[in-house]
Protein backbone atom coordinates (compact mmCIF):
# COMPACT_ATOMS: atom_id res chain seq x y z
CA UNK A 1 0.00 0.00 0.00
CA UNK A 2 1.42 3.43 -1.02
CA UNK A 3 2.00 5.81 1.89
CA UNK A 4 -0.07 9.00 1.87
CA UNK A 5 1.83 12.08 0.70
CA UNK A 6 1.94 14.73 3.39
CA UNK A 7 -0.16 17.78 2.53
CA UNK A 8 1.15 21.34 2.82
CA UNK A 9 -0.77 24.60 2.33
CA UNK A 10 1.11 27.79 1.42
CA UNK A 11 -0.71 31.09 2.12
CA UNK A 12 0.71 34.37 0.77
CA UNK A 13 -0.63 37.22 -1.38
CA UNK A 14 2.60 37.32 -3.43
CA UNK A 15 2.48 34.90 -6.35
CA UNK A 16 6.26 34.73 -6.41
CA UNK A 17 6.34 33.36 -2.85
CA UNK A 18 3.56 30.79 -3.31
CA UNK A 19 5.04 29.70 -6.66
CA UNK A 20 8.54 29.28 -5.25
CA UNK A 21 7.38 27.32 -2.21
CA UNK A 22 5.09 25.16 -4.34
CA UNK A 23 8.07 24.25 -6.51
CA UNK A 24 10.51 23.68 -3.61
CA UNK A 25 8.09 21.61 -1.49
CA UNK A 26 6.69 19.74 -4.50
CA UNK A 27 10.18 18.61 -5.46
CA UNK A 28 10.58 17.52 -1.84
CA UNK A 29 7.81 14.96 -2.35
CA UNK A 30 4.96 16.84 -0.67
CA UNK A 31 1.45 17.51 -1.96
CA UNK A 32 1.20 21.31 -2.06
CA UNK A 33 -1.77 23.67 -2.32
CA UNK A 34 -1.68 27.48 -2.31
CA UNK A 35 -3.94 30.35 -1.26
CA UNK A 36 -3.63 34.13 -1.69
CA UNK A 37 -5.75 35.29 1.24
CA UNK A 38 -7.17 34.26 4.61
CA UNK A 39 -10.58 33.58 3.07
CA UNK A 40 -9.12 31.38 0.32
CA UNK A 41 -7.01 29.57 2.91
CA UNK A 42 -10.15 28.90 4.98
CA UNK A 43 -11.79 27.33 1.90
CA UNK A 44 -8.72 25.21 1.22
CA UNK A 45 -8.59 24.05 4.84
CA UNK A 46 -12.16 22.82 4.56
CA UNK A 47 -11.45 20.73 1.45
CA UNK A 48 -10.58 17.04 1.81
CA UNK A 49 -8.19 15.64 4.40
CA UNK A 50 -6.57 18.01 6.93
CA UNK A 51 -3.27 19.60 5.97
CA UNK A 52 -0.22 18.36 7.84
CA UNK A 53 1.57 21.71 7.61
CA UNK A 54 0.73 25.31 6.73
CA UNK A 55 3.18 28.04 5.70
CA UNK A 56 1.42 31.40 6.08
CA UNK A 57 2.53 34.98 5.66
CA UNK A 58 2.24 37.13 8.78
CA UNK A 59 0.41 39.83 6.79
CA UNK A 60 -2.47 38.84 4.52
CA UNK A 61 -4.91 41.14 2.67
CA UNK A 62 -7.87 40.18 4.86
CA UNK A 63 -6.31 38.71 8.01
CA UNK A 64 -3.10 38.28 9.97
CA UNK A 65 -1.07 35.11 10.08
CA UNK A 66 -1.76 34.92 13.84
CA UNK A 67 -5.53 35.00 13.22
CA UNK A 68 -5.23 32.23 10.62
CA UNK A 69 -3.00 30.29 13.01
CA UNK A 70 -5.66 30.52 15.73
CA UNK A 71 -8.31 29.26 13.32
CA UNK A 72 -6.16 26.35 12.17
CA UNK A 73 -5.32 25.27 15.72
CA UNK A 74 -8.96 25.54 16.72
CA UNK A 75 -10.16 23.31 13.87
CA UNK A 76 -7.18 20.97 13.45
CA UNK A 77 -4.79 21.03 16.44
CA UNK A 78 -2.46 18.48 14.80
CA UNK A 79 -1.73 20.74 11.82
CA UNK A 80 1.66 22.41 12.24
CA UNK A 81 2.05 26.06 11.26
CA UNK A 82 5.13 28.03 10.19
CA UNK A 83 4.75 31.82 9.91
CA UNK A 84 6.59 33.75 7.17
CA UNK A 85 7.63 37.38 7.66
CA UNK A 86 9.93 39.94 6.12
CA UNK A 87 10.23 41.70 9.46
CA UNK A 88 11.47 39.04 11.88
CA UNK A 89 11.92 39.90 15.53
CA UNK A 90 11.98 38.20 18.92
CA UNK A 91 8.51 39.61 19.67
CA UNK A 92 7.14 37.98 16.52
CA UNK A 93 8.68 34.65 17.46
CA UNK A 94 7.29 34.73 21.00
CA UNK A 95 3.82 35.75 19.84
CA UNK A 96 3.74 33.02 17.18
CA UNK A 97 4.83 30.28 19.56
CA UNK A 98 2.35 31.46 22.19
CA UNK A 99 -0.42 30.85 19.65
CA UNK A 100 0.86 27.36 18.80
CA UNK A 101 3.12 27.94 15.79
CA UNK A 102 5.90 25.43 15.25
CA UNK A 103 8.33 28.18 14.19
CA UNK A 104 8.70 31.15 11.84
CA UNK A 105 10.87 31.83 8.81
CA UNK A 106 12.21 35.14 7.55
CA UNK A 107 12.06 36.23 3.91
CA UNK A 108 14.07 35.79 1.79
CA UNK A 109 14.75 32.12 2.48
CA UNK A 110 16.73 29.35 0.85
CA UNK A 111 15.25 26.08 -0.45
CA UNK A 112 17.40 24.14 2.02
CA UNK A 113 16.03 26.15 4.97
CA UNK A 114 12.44 25.65 3.83
CA UNK A 115 12.82 21.89 3.39
CA UNK A 116 14.63 21.52 6.72
CA UNK A 117 11.91 23.41 8.62
CA UNK A 118 9.13 21.52 6.84
CA UNK A 119 10.73 18.17 7.66
CA UNK A 120 11.17 19.03 11.33
CA UNK A 121 7.64 20.45 11.70
CA UNK A 122 6.07 17.38 10.08
CA UNK A 123 8.20 15.06 12.21
CA UNK A 124 7.08 16.92 15.34
CA UNK A 125 3.45 16.50 14.29
CA UNK A 126 3.91 12.76 13.78
CA UNK A 127 5.56 12.34 17.19
CA UNK A 128 2.73 14.29 18.85
CA UNK A 129 0.08 12.06 17.25
CA UNK A 130 2.00 8.88 18.11
CA UNK A 131 2.35 9.94 21.75
CA UNK A 132 -1.36 10.60 22.01
CA UNK A 133 -2.14 7.18 20.51
CA UNK A 134 0.22 5.49 22.95
CA UNK A 135 -1.47 7.20 25.89
CA UNK A 136 -4.79 5.69 24.85
CA UNK A 137 -3.41 2.17 25.15
CA UNK A 138 -1.17 2.58 28.20
CA UNK A 139 -0.89 -0.59 30.25
CA UNK A 140 -1.04 -0.43 34.08
CA UNK A 141 2.73 -0.63 34.41
CA UNK A 142 3.18 2.39 32.16
CA UNK A 143 1.86 4.77 34.80
CA UNK A 144 -1.76 5.18 33.79
CA UNK A 145 -4.70 2.82 33.97
CA UNK A 146 -8.45 3.55 33.91
CA UNK A 147 -7.46 7.23 33.72
CA UNK A 148 -5.64 6.93 37.07
CA UNK A 149 -2.02 8.11 36.98
CA UNK A 150 0.55 6.50 39.26
CA UNK A 151 3.46 4.07 39.47
CA UNK A 152 3.65 3.94 43.26
CA UNK A 153 2.89 0.50 44.77
CA UNK A 154 -0.28 1.72 46.49
CA UNK A 155 -1.72 3.20 43.29
CA UNK A 156 -0.86 0.05 41.33
CA UNK A 157 -2.64 -1.94 44.02
CA UNK A 158 -5.74 0.24 43.63
CA UNK A 159 -5.83 -0.30 39.87
CA UNK A 160 -5.58 -4.05 40.46
CA UNK A 161 -8.51 -3.87 42.91
CA UNK A 162 -10.55 -2.03 40.28
CA UNK A 163 -9.64 -4.61 37.65
CA UNK A 164 -10.66 -7.48 39.92
CA UNK A 165 -13.71 -6.09 41.71
CA UNK A 166 -15.34 -3.71 39.23
CA UNK A 167 -17.27 -6.45 37.37
CA UNK A 168 -19.01 -7.47 40.62
CA UNK A 169 -21.89 -5.68 42.35
CA UNK A 170 -20.08 -5.47 45.70
CA UNK A 171 -20.39 -2.14 47.51
CA UNK A 172 -17.23 -0.03 47.60
CA UNK A 173 -16.07 2.51 50.20
CA UNK A 174 -13.36 4.87 48.98
CA UNK A 175 -11.47 6.67 51.76
CA UNK A 176 -8.95 9.45 51.39
CA UNK A 177 -8.17 13.11 51.95
CA UNK A 178 -9.83 15.80 49.85
CA UNK A 179 -8.22 16.17 46.45
CA UNK A 180 -6.73 12.66 46.25
CA UNK A 181 -8.92 11.56 43.33
CA UNK A 182 -11.67 9.55 45.02
CA UNK A 183 -14.25 10.50 42.38
CA UNK A 184 -11.89 9.41 39.60
CA UNK A 185 -11.54 5.99 41.23
CA UNK A 186 -15.31 5.74 41.66
CA UNK A 187 -15.79 6.57 37.99
CA UNK A 188 -13.29 3.84 37.08
CA UNK A 189 -15.27 1.28 39.10
CA UNK A 190 -18.40 2.21 37.15
CA UNK A 191 -16.69 2.34 33.75
CA UNK A 192 -15.16 -1.15 34.21
CA UNK A 193 -18.36 -2.72 35.54
CA UNK A 194 -21.09 -4.60 33.72
CA UNK A 195 -23.27 -1.56 34.49
CA UNK A 196 -21.08 0.82 32.47
CA UNK A 197 -23.86 1.45 29.93
CA UNK A 198 -26.30 2.30 32.73
CA UNK A 199 -26.67 5.59 34.62
CA UNK A 200 -23.93 6.91 36.87
CA UNK A 201 -25.54 9.10 39.54
CA UNK A 202 -23.58 11.16 42.08
CA UNK A 203 -24.71 13.12 45.12
CA UNK A 204 -22.57 15.02 47.60
CA UNK A 205 -24.09 14.46 51.04
CA UNK A 206 -22.06 17.32 52.52
CA UNK A 207 -23.33 19.88 50.04
CA UNK A 208 -27.06 19.54 50.75
CA UNK A 209 -29.20 20.13 53.87
CA UNK A 210 -30.52 16.90 55.42
CA UNK A 211 -34.11 17.50 54.24
CA UNK A 212 -32.92 17.94 50.66
CA UNK A 213 -30.74 14.82 50.81
CA UNK A 214 -33.81 12.77 51.77
CA UNK A 215 -36.00 14.09 48.95
CA UNK A 216 -33.13 13.85 46.43
CA UNK A 217 -32.30 10.26 47.36
CA UNK A 218 -35.75 8.80 47.92
CA UNK A 219 -37.98 11.05 45.82
CA UNK A 220 -41.50 12.09 46.79
CA UNK A 221 -45.16 12.03 45.82
CA UNK A 222 -47.07 15.16 44.96
CA UNK A 223 -48.33 16.79 48.18
CA UNK A 224 -45.89 14.93 50.45
CA UNK A 225 -44.73 18.29 51.86
CA UNK A 226 -45.08 22.00 51.16
CA UNK A 227 -43.75 22.72 47.70
CA UNK A 228 -44.08 19.12 46.44
CA UNK A 229 -46.28 20.08 43.48
CA UNK A 230 -45.45 16.99 41.40
CA UNK A 231 -44.16 13.45 41.68
CA UNK A 232 -40.36 13.21 41.72
CA UNK A 233 -38.24 10.13 41.26
CA UNK A 234 -35.30 9.93 43.70
CA UNK A 235 -31.69 9.34 42.73
CA UNK A 236 -31.74 5.80 44.12
CA UNK A 237 -34.57 4.97 41.76
CA UNK A 238 -32.91 6.86 38.90
CA UNK A 239 -29.71 4.85 39.31
CA UNK A 240 -31.46 1.52 38.80
CA UNK A 241 -29.48 -0.50 36.28
CA UNK A 242 -26.37 1.58 36.99
CA UNK A 243 -24.24 2.98 39.80
CA UNK A 244 -24.94 5.41 42.65
CA UNK A 245 -22.06 7.32 44.26
CA UNK A 246 -22.70 8.83 47.69
CA UNK A 247 -19.88 11.32 48.14
CA UNK A 248 -19.06 12.12 51.80
CA UNK A 249 -21.52 9.54 53.11
CA UNK A 250 -20.40 10.27 56.68
CA UNK A 251 -22.25 13.60 56.45
CA UNK A 252 -25.59 11.83 56.01
CA UNK A 253 -27.93 12.30 59.02
CA UNK A 254 -28.46 9.24 61.25
CA UNK A 255 -32.14 8.72 60.37
CA UNK A 256 -31.28 8.67 56.65
CA UNK A 257 -28.50 6.15 57.30
CA UNK A 258 -31.21 3.86 58.73
CA UNK A 259 -33.42 4.34 55.65
CA UNK A 260 -30.49 3.72 53.30
CA UNK A 261 -29.56 0.54 55.19
CA UNK A 262 -33.09 -0.76 54.69
CA UNK A 263 -32.95 -0.04 50.96
CA UNK A 264 -29.64 -1.90 50.68
CA UNK A 265 -31.08 -4.90 52.53
CA UNK A 266 -34.45 -5.08 50.72
CA UNK A 267 -33.46 -3.55 47.36
CA UNK A 268 -36.72 -1.60 47.45
CA UNK A 269 -37.30 2.13 47.91
CA UNK A 270 -40.36 4.11 48.97
CA UNK A 271 -40.84 7.73 47.95
CA UNK A 272 -41.77 10.29 50.59
CA UNK A 273 -45.56 10.38 50.97
CA UNK A 274 -46.06 7.12 49.07
CA UNK A 275 -47.41 3.80 50.31
CA UNK A 276 -45.95 1.72 47.51
CA UNK A 277 -42.37 0.47 47.26
CA UNK A 278 -40.40 0.24 44.03
CA UNK A 279 -37.78 -2.44 43.32
CA UNK A 280 -34.34 -1.01 42.57
CA UNK A 281 -31.22 -2.61 41.14
CA UNK A 282 -28.12 -0.47 41.58
CA UNK A 283 -24.49 -0.73 42.61
CA UNK A 284 -23.48 1.52 45.54
CA UNK A 285 -20.18 3.37 45.77
CA UNK A 286 -19.41 5.64 48.76
CA UNK A 287 -16.57 7.99 49.57
CA UNK A 288 -15.41 9.91 52.62
CA UNK A 289 -12.49 12.10 53.65
CA UNK A 290 -13.02 11.36 57.34
CA UNK A 291 -11.74 8.65 59.69
CA UNK A 292 -14.48 5.98 59.60
CA UNK A 293 -13.27 4.21 62.76
CA UNK A 294 -13.48 7.47 64.70
CA UNK A 295 -16.92 8.25 63.25
CA UNK A 296 -18.24 4.84 64.31
CA UNK A 297 -16.85 5.41 67.78
CA UNK A 298 -18.45 8.88 67.90
CA UNK A 299 -21.78 7.50 66.69
CA UNK A 300 -21.92 9.67 63.55
CA UNK A 301 -21.66 6.62 61.28
CA UNK A 302 -23.77 3.53 61.93
CA UNK A 303 -21.62 0.41 62.29
CA UNK A 304 -24.12 -1.79 60.45
CA UNK A 305 -24.25 0.66 57.53
CA UNK A 306 -20.46 0.83 57.45
CA UNK A 307 -20.22 -2.94 57.09
CA UNK A 308 -22.88 -2.90 54.37
CA UNK A 309 -21.20 -0.22 52.23
CA UNK A 310 -17.59 -1.36 52.70
CA UNK A 311 -17.53 -4.85 51.20
CA UNK A 312 -14.53 -3.47 49.32
CA UNK A 313 -12.46 -0.72 50.95
CA UNK A 314 -10.10 1.42 48.93
CA UNK A 315 -7.78 3.73 50.85
CA UNK A 316 -6.38 6.40 48.53
CA UNK A 317 -2.94 7.67 49.63
CA UNK A 318 -2.26 11.38 49.93
CA UNK A 319 0.15 12.88 47.42
CA UNK A 320 2.84 13.29 50.09
CA UNK A 321 2.67 9.49 50.52
CA UNK A 322 3.28 8.91 46.81
CA UNK A 323 5.97 11.44 45.92
CA UNK A 324 7.15 9.15 43.13
CA UNK A 325 3.94 10.00 41.26
CA UNK A 326 4.40 13.78 41.42
CA UNK A 327 6.48 13.78 38.23
CA UNK A 328 3.97 11.64 36.31
CA UNK A 329 1.04 13.78 37.42
CA UNK A 330 2.85 17.04 36.74
CA UNK A 331 3.71 15.92 33.20
CA UNK A 332 0.13 14.77 32.60
CA UNK A 333 -1.29 18.14 33.72
CA UNK A 334 1.40 19.96 31.75
CA UNK A 335 0.31 18.25 28.52
CA UNK A 336 -3.35 18.97 29.22
CA UNK A 337 -2.95 22.66 30.00
CA UNK A 338 -0.30 23.34 27.36
CA UNK A 339 -2.79 21.98 24.84
CA UNK A 340 -5.69 23.91 26.38
CA UNK A 341 -3.86 27.24 26.36
CA UNK A 342 -2.03 26.58 23.06
CA UNK A 343 1.43 26.91 24.59
CA UNK A 344 4.51 25.09 23.37
CA UNK A 345 5.76 23.80 26.72
CA UNK A 346 7.31 20.37 26.52
CA UNK A 347 8.68 19.55 29.96
CA UNK A 348 9.11 20.46 33.60
CA UNK A 349 12.69 21.48 34.36
CA UNK A 350 14.68 19.42 36.90
CA UNK A 351 14.81 22.44 39.23
CA UNK A 352 11.01 22.83 39.12
CA UNK A 353 10.55 19.08 39.65
CA UNK A 354 12.80 19.30 42.67
CA UNK A 355 10.63 22.06 44.12
CA UNK A 356 7.45 20.07 43.42
CA UNK A 357 8.95 17.00 45.07
CA UNK A 358 9.89 18.92 48.25
CA UNK A 359 6.39 20.33 48.76
CA UNK A 360 3.93 18.56 51.11
CA UNK A 361 0.79 19.01 48.95
CA UNK A 362 -1.92 19.55 51.59
CA UNK A 363 -4.42 19.89 48.75
CA UNK A 364 -3.15 16.69 47.11
CA UNK A 365 -3.62 16.02 43.38
CA UNK A 366 -6.18 18.80 43.02
CA UNK A 367 -3.63 21.33 44.31
CA UNK A 368 -0.90 19.97 42.02
CA UNK A 369 -3.20 20.38 39.03
CA UNK A 370 -3.91 23.98 40.02
CA UNK A 371 -0.19 24.70 40.46
CA UNK A 372 0.67 23.31 37.01
CA UNK A 373 -2.14 25.26 35.35
CA UNK A 374 -0.79 28.44 37.00
CA UNK A 375 2.75 27.63 35.84
CA UNK A 376 1.67 26.94 32.25
CA UNK A 377 -0.14 30.27 32.09
CA UNK A 378 2.91 32.23 33.26
CA UNK A 379 5.68 30.19 31.61
CA UNK A 380 7.78 31.96 28.98
CA UNK A 381 10.12 29.14 28.04
CA UNK A 382 9.64 25.68 26.50
CA UNK A 383 9.90 24.10 29.96
CA UNK A 384 8.41 25.03 33.32
CA UNK A 385 10.91 26.63 35.65
CA UNK A 386 10.81 27.38 39.41
CA UNK A 387 9.97 31.03 38.76
CA UNK A 388 6.77 29.92 36.97
CA UNK A 389 5.47 28.17 40.10
CA UNK A 390 3.19 29.99 42.59
CA UNK A 391 4.82 31.97 45.39
CA UNK A 392 3.54 29.74 48.20
CA UNK A 393 5.61 26.82 46.85
CA UNK A 394 8.78 28.89 47.07
CA UNK A 395 8.02 29.89 50.65
CA UNK A 396 7.18 26.33 51.69
CA UNK A 397 10.07 24.52 50.03
CA UNK A 398 12.55 27.11 51.31
CA UNK A 399 11.74 25.91 54.83
CA UNK A 400 12.65 22.30 54.01
CA UNK A 401 16.13 21.12 54.86
CA UNK A 402 15.75 17.50 53.75
CA UNK A 403 16.93 16.59 50.28
CA UNK A 404 14.24 14.90 48.19
CA UNK A 405 15.37 13.56 44.82
CA UNK A 406 12.70 13.51 42.12
CA UNK A 407 12.39 10.16 40.35
CA UNK A 408 14.17 9.42 37.06
CA UNK A 409 16.82 12.16 37.50
CA UNK A 410 20.34 11.35 36.34
CA UNK A 411 23.34 11.83 38.62
CA UNK A 412 24.34 14.86 36.56
CA UNK A 413 20.88 16.40 37.04
CA UNK A 414 21.03 15.68 40.77
CA UNK A 415 24.44 17.33 41.01
CA UNK A 416 23.22 20.39 39.11
CA UNK A 417 20.21 20.68 41.41
CA UNK A 418 22.37 20.38 44.54
CA UNK A 419 24.67 23.16 43.30
CA UNK A 420 21.73 25.36 42.26
CA UNK A 421 19.98 25.01 45.62
CA UNK A 422 23.15 25.63 47.63
CA UNK A 423 24.02 28.64 45.49
CA UNK A 424 20.53 29.99 46.09
CA UNK A 425 20.77 29.48 49.88
CA UNK A 426 24.13 31.27 50.03
CA UNK A 427 22.83 34.21 48.01
CA UNK A 428 25.19 33.44 45.13
CA UNK A 429 28.31 33.26 47.30
CA UNK A 430 30.59 30.90 45.39
CA UNK A 431 33.13 30.52 48.20
CA UNK A 432 30.48 29.43 50.73
CA UNK A 433 28.86 27.14 48.16
CA UNK A 434 32.19 25.43 47.48
CA UNK A 435 32.79 24.97 51.21
CA UNK A 436 29.34 23.49 51.84
CA UNK A 437 29.60 21.06 48.92
CA UNK A 438 33.29 20.30 49.61
CA UNK A 439 34.41 21.33 46.11
CA UNK A 440 37.67 23.06 45.23
CA UNK A 441 36.67 26.45 43.87
CA UNK A 442 38.15 25.87 40.38
CA UNK A 443 36.14 22.63 40.23
CA UNK A 444 32.96 24.45 41.22
CA UNK A 445 33.56 27.17 38.62
CA UNK A 446 33.91 24.53 35.90
CA UNK A 447 30.66 22.92 37.01
CA UNK A 448 28.89 26.30 37.14
CA UNK A 449 29.95 26.89 33.56
CA UNK A 450 29.02 23.36 32.51
CA UNK A 451 25.53 23.57 34.03
CA UNK A 452 24.91 27.13 32.85
CA UNK A 453 24.45 28.39 36.41
CA UNK A 454 26.84 31.35 36.10
CA UNK A 455 27.61 33.09 32.83
CA UNK A 456 30.91 34.59 34.02
CA UNK A 457 32.17 31.44 35.77
CA UNK A 458 35.00 30.99 33.26
CA UNK A 459 36.31 34.51 33.90
CA UNK A 460 36.26 34.03 37.65
CA UNK A 461 38.02 30.68 37.34
CA UNK A 462 40.71 32.35 35.28
CA UNK A 463 41.69 34.53 38.19
CA UNK A 464 39.09 37.18 38.90
CA UNK A 465 37.97 37.46 42.51
CA UNK A 466 34.25 36.71 42.85
CA UNK A 467 32.05 39.05 44.83
CA UNK A 468 31.67 37.53 48.28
Amino acid sequence: MTARRQRILVVDDEDGITGALELILGEGGYEVRTAGSGAEAARRLGEGAPFDLVFTDLRLPDATGIELLDRIKGDAPDTQVILMTAHGSLDVTIEAIKHGAYYYIEKPFTPEHVLMLASRALQFGEITRENRSLKRVLSPGDGESFGITGRSPRMLQITEVIRTAAPSDASVLIEGESGTGKELIAAAFHAQSRRASGPYIRINCAALPSELIESELFGYRKGAFTGADRDKRGLIEASSGGTLLLDEIAEMPAHLQTKLLRVLQDRRVRRLGDEQEVAVDFRLLCSTNRDTAQMIQDGTLRKDLFFRVSTIRVKVPSLRERHDDVTLLAERFLRAYADKYQKRIRAVSPAALSMLARYDWPGNVRELESVIEHAVLFAREEELRPEDLPEHLHASTAAHTACVIPPYMTMEEIEREAIAQTLERTGGNVKKTAEILDYHRPTLYRKLKKFGLMADAADEEAGETPAE
